[in-house]
């Protein structure tokens, strides 16, 4: 019986720990609910070809790609990974014009509809900001300090057919 019950007073510890490590991990659909990202943006006013390009969500990560075309030329594009990091944090992992890549950790999710990402250590943008309005309407947004002035620029896009977003 003396051994019987150190025996079960560890097995109950490590029930418990068991349960512990399971709250902190995030619910398998936390990418998933950027799920409306999937598909074809194209930026309002741009070239065309300007825009991005996400794909669906799958093995917990959605990738995407986004390109500006000014003159005929592409003069920026980005790689982008939406995922959850080894700490268990929903992150956008953005590697612009190849880059080193900068992580931007999601501050907040103000609605269904918007998600804040930040990297308060990056000169600029420190925010990376997600909204739609509408499954056509999407306002992607970049904010932070840039010349000393707090500046925030934001991208209209609207939903296209991916084909539409290659340049002729």
């Amino acid at each position: 019986m003396r051994r019987l019950i150190p025996t079960l007073l560890a097995a109950l510890l490590a029930m418990g720990a068991a349960q512990a490590a399971e709250k902190t991990v995030p619910p398998p659909d936390t990418v998933g609910k950027l799920a409306w990202l999937a598909g074809c943006w194209l930026v309002d006013g741009a070239e065309p070809g300007s825009g991005e390009q996400w794909s669906t969500a799958a093995g917990g990560t959605i990738l995407g790609t986004s390109r500006t075309v000014k003159g005929g030329k592409t003069t920026a594009f980005e790689f982008v990974q939406i995922r959850i990091t080894e700490p268990g944090q929903l992150a956008y992992i953005v590697q612009p014009s190849g880059q080193p890549p900068v992580i931007f950790n999601l501050l907040r999710q103000d609605k269904p509809n918007e998600f804040i990402f930040a990297n308060l250590d990056n000169d600029f943008p420190s925010r990376i900001i997600y909204r739609h309005d509408s499954e056509r309407i999407l306002h992607a947004s970049i904010a932070g300090t840039l010349k000393g002035k707090f500046t925030t620029i934001v991208f209209p896009m609207t939903r296209g057919r991916c084909e539409a977003a290659a340049a002729k």
